[in-house]
């Protein structure tokens, strides 16, 4: 199956020449027919399955043979200023979009609106604009001043200017509904059924969820029109590309140590680290900077600006290693992305399924690594039931645990048992004395010089003043970072937490 042979626009079908698209993946081939008849789609696909290209591919072609909308005359600024000349208060005409994509995120929706820039290099008369929280006014102003065809928005930003009369809907032919299920985990279905409310009834409505059940099929069933739902079933469902690996600790002392030591990996070549608070991800990344990694934290107390130059950096490869809270890793769509380390759980089994779904993007393996503290072992147990996998244990010489796993029924998927019955020879992830793990000068673990997180001169857990990723760090002396509030936290003996309670999961 080509591009050509799914009916789309020629000067679509340049731009993904171009771009090096020969082939549709399979949601693609399934949803962009279907779509170009104008048909409600509900799809349920996981992500780096090409769903932006499933939904605005057919919706660009619909777009295509459209006059263009007449613009502004005047840019917000201009008239303002006329209008106080005049004597009279500014008015401004409504963005009439033809288009409205929904996303829960910033990151995801920029990622939109670059693939949708990609894909319509060759459109003229098609404009696409994102609205997203952390953006200046005068500047979203301004951009729908342009009256633009197509807009992306996150729900929030989006109410504000339509209750501000800037947005007008009353002209809107498509709407889709990006990773749902994330906008309505987030809140935001009030303001997505107050948005929906303000669209004509004739639109067509195209939702893509990682699942179609439960709330997300309620909402559904509401705001579509007899749709045409494909359910695609992949090995990137079930993630059957990506190794996935659990590895107990004994404390945080002992997890900084086994994180030097697995992120020293020759085999990576950029890596995620998931945190469950902010302030642990400025942390991370500041003292893996001084390690010598380039390292940079992403999450939602970062300006927008911050954000978007520390996703640039990760996309050039200036960054190899991300350090980032849930909510600010959405989207995040990096082939380069070879490993994903879970440093904390998540609080929900869905957002491991995304968290790990960073790596092995668009067919590609990746890994994926927990450390996980014995006390956790429930929330592993339910990591598996809900991915219906079970996820080994594995354990790196030097840095066994001292502590046993805990039982587990072996009719039930969990991932572990009393020794677990496996043998450290034979080729694993970072493991034994071979090429790559185990005992050895110089190498990826174990006690060495130059490491981060071992009993070793220098390192980034070693004993030496000031810069020890595992020992204690005099508070206020950490180096300062763009948008966050990374270095300055007092150590408690075994790491690098701050002292009094931990942050909620709510500060993600």
């Amino acid at each position: 199956m080509t591009f050509e042979a799914l009916g789309l626009n020629p000067s679509i079908i340049k731009a993904l020449t171009e771009a090096g698209y020969t082939s549709p993946t399979p949601v693609q081939e399934k949803a962009i027919p279907a779509a170009i008849s104008g048909q409600d789609l509900l799809v349920s696909s996981q992500t780096g399955s090409g769903k932006t290209a499933a939904f605005m591919l057919p919706s660009l072609h619909q777009l295509a043979d459209l006059p263009q909308a007449p613009q502004a005359a005047r840019t917000p600024n201009q008239e303002r200023q006329a209008s106080r000349a005049r004597g009279e208060r500014p008015r401004y005409q409504p963005a009439q979009p033809k288009m409205l994509v929904l996303t829960p995120t910033r990151e995801l929706a920029l990622q939109v609106t670059t693939a949708t820039d990609k894909y319509g290099a060759y459109m003229r008369r098609v404009r696409v604009v994102s609205i997203l929280g952390g953006m200046p006014y005068p500047k979203q102003m301004q951009l729908l001043s342009r009256n633009p065809e197509i807009l992306v928005a996150t729900p929030g930003r989006l109410i504000d200017h339509m209750e501000s009369g800037k947005i007008d809907f009353s002209q809107l032919q498509i709407l889709v509904l990006d990773e749902a299920d994330r906008m309505l985990d987030m809140g935001f279905i009030d303001d997505i059924e107050k948005i929906v409310a303000a669209t004509p009834a004739t639109r067509q409505t195209m939702l893509f969820s990682a699942t179609l059940d439960g709330v997300v099929g309620n909402m559904a069933k509401r705001i579509t029109n007899n749709p045409l739902t494909i359910q695609i079933a992949s090995s990137s469902t079930r993630h059957e590309n990506i190794m996935q690996r659990v590895h107990f600790v004994d404390d945080l002392s002992h997890k900084n140590r086994l994180l030097d030591h697995l992120l020293r990996d020759t085999s990576i070549d950029q890596a995620v680290i998931f945190t469950a608070t902010k302030r642990d991800a400025d942390t991370i990344a500041d003292r893996l900077n001084i390690a010598g990694f380039a390292a940079a934290a992403l999450h939602g107390d970062m300006h927008q600006g911050a954000r978007n130059r520390t996703l640039n950096s990760l996309r050039r490869g200036q960054v190899r290693m991300l350090v980032a809270t849930d909510v600010a890793a959405r989207g995040i769509d990096v082939p380069g992305i070879t490993h994903v380390f879970n440093y904390d759980l998540p609080k929900f089994a869905e957002d491991y399924v995304h968290r790990i779904g960073r790596t092995g993007r668009a067919g590609r393996n990746g890994v994926a690594i927990s450390l996980v503290n014995h006390a956790e072992g429930m929330q592993v147990k339910r990591i598996e039931r809900f991915t219906k996998q079970t996820i080994p244990v594995d354990v790196v010489e030097g840095f066994e645990p001292k502590k046993s796993a805990a039982p587990r029924s072996p009719r039930k998927p969990g991932g572990w048992r009393p020794g677990d019955g496996r043998s450290n020879s034979g080729p694993r992830f970072g493991a034994g004395n071979r090429e790559g793990g185990g005992h050895r000068e110089g190498g990826f673990g174990g006690n060495r010089e130059g490491g981060f997180g071992g009993n070793r001169e220098g390192g980034f857990g070693g004993n030496r003043e000031g810069r020890s990723f595992g020992g204690a760090k005099p508070a206020g002396n950490g180096p300062r970072r763009e948008g966050g509030g990374g270095g300055g936290y007092k150590g408690n003996g075994g790491g690098f937490r701050a002292d009094g309670p931990r942050r909620s999961y709510g500060d993600r």
